[in-house]
């Protein structure tokens, strides 16, 4: 997962690249979105938290799982990205211009983490805790 700038042809259009890594990299791309998802919550005037053992987990129990779980986790992540990545970019942009960013912020965190959630969902119950 690249989280380079991208410019796009387009002054002052740089965005991170939350998405773009091999699929193999499932938990390099969900701590890159959750990163980005703490920096939103910071916008937002939410105190960043510690990644619970059931989120920070999910990577592997997905690889575990296989299969379609495996498959519906990456394409999750892979829409995760697709509006956290322009989602913070637009952010950044109303912050830099000196505007209240939280409204749109606390907006943006709702919709990160009730996908997130959703995603968990796919966690067959059986999937064992493992120890960070």
């Amino acid at each position: 997962m690249s989280s380079t700038p991208t410019n796009h042809g387009l002054p002052g259009a740089m965005r991170p690249q939350f998405g773009q890594a091999p699929a193999g990299s499932l938990s390099v791309k969900w701590t890159a979105l959750h990163d980005a998802a703490n920096v939103v919550a910071s916008l937002g005037g939410i105190p960043a938290a510690a990644m619970p053992t059931r989120l920070r987990n999910f990577p592997a129990a997905m690889r575990d799982a296989g299969g379609w779980r495996r498959a519906l986790a990456e394409q999750g992540v892979q829409d995760l990205a697709a509006f956290m990545e322009p989602g913070l970019s637009a952010l950044l942009a109303v912050r830099a211009r000196g505007a209240d960013a939280a409204p749109a912020a606390l907006a943006l965190w709702e919709e990160f983490k009730l996908a997130r959630d959703t995603l968990l969902s796919l966690t067959p119950p059986s999937a064992p805790v493992r120890a960070a």
